[in-house]
């Protein structure tokens, strides 16, 4: 975790900052400490911190990075927590195992859904039982598919396919981070013209000012007015 300091929770992160959390929230996901959801969750909270504190409560639970190794006399307690982030991982491997399946069959099953709807309610229209044309397309497709959901679980297609949409939502967090700091940065160029405007013009007031009050103090000398007085 980052060093404190007095005052630090209310700074500003950049995004050196929110890109090392995002890291660790990465090693925290390889090695089991997070799930998906969890990691997801906190990967969006971290794109879109703003203070050290914001960023700090996400790894708030987490160990520090280069944790040192646990003595001999916590075997037993390492074992068991081995144990618990073994049983973690298998969790979260069926998880995305059964998103991966919905993800490859739900085309296929909405589709076969409305074209025996469409031969059923043709065959009540028609009083008659007509021929399941549906299976011209339900056949070929899942055969199709049946194939690539053994190739894809004994390949580990699921891992590869969640990794995959992680670094898409990565990247779109990024990208609205990025969008967000570019609309910050251009407001504050703006009011800074107007500032350095209002200054300018307050120093030109008063150097005028200046000469007219120097012109009077002058011996022998009339101050002259403005032509608009004349």
């Amino acid at each position: 975790m980052l060093a404190r300091m007095d005052g630090r929770d209310g700074m500003r992160a950049a995004d050196a900052d929110r890109q090392a959390i995002a890291d660790r929230l990465r090693v925290a996901l390889d090695e089991g400490r997070l799930n998906l959801h969890e990691y997801d969750e906190r990967l969006q909270r971290a794109y879109a911190a703003r203070t050290y504190a914001d960023l700090d409560d996400l790894v708030r639970d987490l160990p520090a990075a280069g944790a040192v190794a646990p003595t001999p006399g916590a075997v037993p307690a390492q074992r068991a927590a081995d144990g618990a982030v073994s049983a973690s991982d298998g969790a979260v491997d069926r998880t995305v195992t059964v998103r991966w399946l919905v993800e490859v069959w739900e085309p296929w099953l909405k589709t076969v859904g409305i074209v025996v709807a469409i031969w059923a309610v043709t065959s009540f229209a028609s009083r008659d039982l007509l021929y399941f044309w549906p299976a011209w397309v339900a056949a070929p497709w899942g055969a199709i598919l049946l194939v690539q959901t053994v190739t894809g679980l004994v390949g580990g297609e699921p891992r590869r396919w969640a990794a995959e949409r992680e670094r898409r939502r990565r990247r779109r967090a990024e990208k609205r981070a990025v969008k967000r700091d570019r609309k910050a940065a251009r407001h504050l160029p703006h009011h800074g013209r107007r500032s350095a405007g209002g200054t300018e013009a307050l120093a030109d007031a008063q150097g005028s000012q200046h000469d007219l009050g120097h012109q009077a103090t002058e011996p022998g000398r009339v101050p002259q007015q403005p032509e608009g007085n004349a």
